[in-house]
């Protein structure tokens, strides 16, 4: 779990999905809103709670309003701990870093089927996303410079039976050679049976 929780640590700035073309955008998200994943198992919902987190909630909303996760892929899916997806579209990356969102405490914990911001420091969060595959509850306090936590913002309403199912034989294979991160091209050649998130849009609460 030490090198799972490491590796979460690290992951957002060695990611290697190819994201869309949309850039930044700043709207505030509603209190509650609901989003739709497209993927090659199948569909999933997620249920955002702005009071669990509001600038993650945010920058959420204005990830999928931009089509930031279409067409990404499932890098990282270990069972037992997470499935993880991000982009490496470094212009696309670059709008987006430029506006930090601010660490926030944790005030809804890491338990199966809630949806994380992945991190690698101080005001990091707002990239990749991941999925908790279990009650994961060392991430709700563990302390990396100086950041304490990773917030859960939402959760899983239904299809986490699709969730369960992506694809999960690499395990953290896909995180241990950052040849692969250059291009969603060479990730998915030398891991092909990846699984994608084909589209993501809001359904409700827009």
């Amino acid at each position: 779990m030490q090198k799972q929780i490491l590796l979460l640590l690290l992951s957002v700035i060695i990611i290697s999905c190819k994201g869309s073309d949309s850039g930044y955008s700043d709207a505030t998200a509603p209190d509650t809103f609901t989003a739709t994943f497209e993927t090659t198992k199948g569909n999933f919902e997620v249920e955002i709670k702005k009071a669990w987190s509001p600038k993650a909630a945010d920058r959420f909303y204005n990830l999928i309003e931009s089509g930031f996760y279409n067409n990404t892929l499932f890098y990282r899916v270990v069972p037992g701990f997470v499935a993880q997806c991000g982009s490496l579209d470094a212009f696309v990356m670059k709008e987006w870093e430029a506006v930090k969102v601010p660490d926030e405490p944790v005030l809804h914990g890491n338990k199966r089927g809630t949806v994380t911001f992945a991190r690698s420091g101080k005001e990091s969060r707002g990239l990749d996303m991941f999925i908790n595959l279990y009650d994961n509850t060392p991430l709700d306090t563990i302390n990396y410079e100086g950041v304490k936590g990773y917030p859960a913002f939402g959760t899983v309403t239904k299809g986490m039976d699709v969730v369960d199912k992506l694809y999960s034989g690499y395990g953290e294979a896909t995180m241990e050679n950052q040849a692969y991160y250059s291009s969603q091209h060479r990730m998915q050649g030398a891991f092909p049976q990846l699984d994608k998130i084909k589209k993501a849009y809001i359904t409700s609460g827009k």
